[in-house]
């Protein structure tokens, strides 16, 4: 066997395809819980703070639609260089903003560049990872998605706490970006250097309905793959969506929550930081969870978690010990989402076709982000018409219908443990 075929092993690939993505991931989480505090020093009220929170959510919609093609057609590796570089246009926007709008515009730009860079990792991990330990594997790379997130807001405390100011930590994103460059750029393709093992495929579930074969395998555009795979993205894709919709409450929820209760802008993003890590201890046992008993004993009691986590903090807004409250939920809310870490990457990839997964990824992740970008214009609404508690305590019941949805849909359409391959 050649150097260039050689049978996938994470280790020798871990620095060249998870680094790139811990350094990305690590600037994108500096910013998220600074995004609607930035808004407010701008002169944004709670309600417009959490739409431009929402930003990075819609922008990565948009950028599902063109994802799968861009990264059908120039690769993986090339397709992540170019979505680090869009991502630090966006930032440098944002860091210059005079006001919330442009601050808006500089956000949904990182979000499009989001989109296009997970879904290339996501791709390959699915092409190349066999089937036996997919859910390990894609566990680890949400993992490293989560301990970006965790590292960022503890590097964003420190330099605000430092310069004084929420924007400077805008900087982080923006050298993370060049630091994932420079390796994407240095260090050898791993797709260059593994073949694709048969037991890597989807499990043939999502086949694509009659006639429209052909477009999904040559990565055709978004809403043509939507179609070809109608039957499993209306069932399985809205619950994907109610998942997306619950982590994004989550992620705009706990920022908008500290600004409303008075919490100072380093002690957020240090609490936030602090709930990260609960999130990303969790990622390895979420693999073995659904590796060993099956998809559903992670999705459930995640979505059942983020659901009672949301009601409860509904309750607690103008209680006197609410910023205790605050951050036991918060870290109750990180304990749920790090229980289903991987999930949604796992799903999709049990589904998708085995040959060019690709177009099939970007339907799959355009049905989450739908529900990602959904869910802070939800939030939003409900904060300038009610308030910030009475949305929360509604999101918090969509999170529990969507608990019920998954459970009715992923025994037909997932094996309840995949084979070895053979």
């Amino acid at each position: 066997m050649s150097n260039e075929e050689r049978p996938f092993s994470l280790r020798s690939v871990a620095l060249a395809a998870f680094l790139p993505t811990l350094l990305f991931s690590t600037g994108e989480g500096a910013i998220i819980p600074i995004i609607p505090i930035a808004a407010s020093n701008l002169g944004a009220s709670l309600a417009i703070a959490g739409f431009i929170s929402g930003m990075i959510m819609l922008g990565e919609v948009v950028g599902d639609v063109p994802s799968g093609w861009i990264v059908g057609r120039i690769g993986e590796r090339k397709a992540m260089i170019w979505a680090a570089l869009l991502a630090v246009v966006g930032v440098l926007i944002a860091v210059v903003a005079p006001n919330p709008w442009v601050l808006a515009i500089g956000i949904f730009l990182d979000g499009l560049a989001t989109a296009i860079f997970a879904l290339a990792r996501h791709a390959f991990m699915t092409t190349y990872v066999p089937i036996h330990y997919r859910a390990r594997a894609l566990s680890t790379l949400g993992g490293v998605f989560r301990a970006g997130w965790f590292i960022g807001p503890l590097i964003a405390a420190g330099v605000i706490h430092l310069t004084g100011t929420a924007q400077s930590a805008f900087w982080i994103f923006i050298v993370g970006c060049l630091g994932a460059v420079a390796i994407l750029v240095t260090l050898e393709d791993p797709a260059a250097k593994f073949a694709r093992p048969a037991g890597a495929g989807g499990h043939g579930t999502a086949a694509p309905t009659e006639g429209a074969e052909q477009a999904a395998e040559r990565t055709n555009g978004l809403f043509q793959t939507i179609w070809a795979y109608r039957g499993v993205l209306i069932r399985m894709g809205t619950g994907s969506g109610l998942i997306g919709a619950l982590r994004a409450t989550r992620t705009v929820m706990l920022p908008l929550w500290a600004v409303s209760i008075g919490i100072g802008e380093s002690n957020t993003a240090l609490i936030i930081g602090i709930a990260g890590a609960i999130d990303f201890g969790l990622f390895y046992a979420s693999g073995q969870i659904m590796d060993r008993f099956g998809r559903i004993w992670s999705a459930i009691p995640s979505m059942v978690g983020l659901g009672l986590g949301l009601l409860a903090l509904a309750f607690t807004h103008d209680l006197n010990t609410r910023l205790g409250w605050f951050i036991a939920i918060a870290m109750f809310l990180s304990l749920a989402n790090g229980v289903g870490s991987g999930i949604l990457m796992t799903l999709g990839a049990d589904l998708a076709p085995q040959d060019k997964p690709a177009a099939f990824l970007g339907a799959w992740r355009f049905t989450g982000d739908v529900g990602n970008a959904a869910a802070p214009l939800i939030v939003s609404a409900l904060t300038a018409i009610a308030s910030l508690s009475v949305a929360s305590g509604v999101m918090g019941v969509i999170g529990l219908a969507g608990a019920a949805m998954l459970a009715r849909w992923i025994p037909r359409y997932v094996p309840r443990k995949p084979r070895p391959a053979r």
